[in-house]
């Protein structure tokens, strides 16, 4: 099978089911956003030299992709004939709950934050930050779709918690590599 199809040469494309929709659809932009904010986290996966926080990160790569088939799949298409849903493996309470269980155990070993930060002092950190980044401008997104198209609100409040472990981490990060946390001026 070739990597090209062709159908979408003139800016359409097909959702999860089959609806045709053109490219800059909020449902096309909200999964192509979580599809960023993954390949990004594939970045910083690469980066980091910490087993935990790799295997974390392996973990949410995995949830990304079924967040992104489940924004992919219109919802009169979301569920099938017998009342099940067309996918198998959906953003669930369980997993934001490991979110906030890696967020507690992680913070609990941060010193308290006082002032901002600014998202700086190394690659890895930095890396984290935009991953924060991206995953607030795919929250977004989502909260702009589920606007006009029902999106499961279990879908935004992941993004909101993984956005807060991408800050907890970038936090931790600098912890592990020695590095004083950069704090916002407003007076520089």
């Amino acid at each position: 099978m070739k990597i090209y199809t062709k159908t979408g040469d003139k800016g359409q494309t097909s959702l999860y089911g089959g609806t045709k929709v053109p490219k800059n659809h909020l449902r096309i932009e909200a999964y192509g956003t979580v599809d960023e904010l993954n390949a990004y986290l594939g970045l910083l996966r690469s980066q980091v030299r910490v087993n935990s926080i790799e295997n974390q990160i392996h973990i949410i790569q995995n949830s990304l992709f079924n967040l992104g088939a489940e924004l992919a799949t219109p919802i009169d298409k979301f569920y099938l004939e017998n009342g099940n849903p067309r996918l198998s493996n959906l953003i669930s309470e369980e997993k934001i709950k490991l979110l906030e269980n890696w967020i507690d155990e992680i913070d609990a070993g941060l010193p308290i934050l006082q002032n901002f930060i600014l998202p700086a002092g190394s690659e890895e950190i930095s890396s984290a930050h935009i991953c924060r980044t991206v995953c607030r401008r795919a929250e977004r997104i989502v909260v702009a779709l589920n606007e006009y198209e029902e999106i499961r609100e279990i879908c935004i409040r992941y993004l909101n918690r993984l956005s807060d472990y991408f800050f907890i981490l970038a936090r931790h990060i600098a912890k592990i590599e020695g590095k004083d946390e950069i704090k916002w001026n407003a007076n520089e």
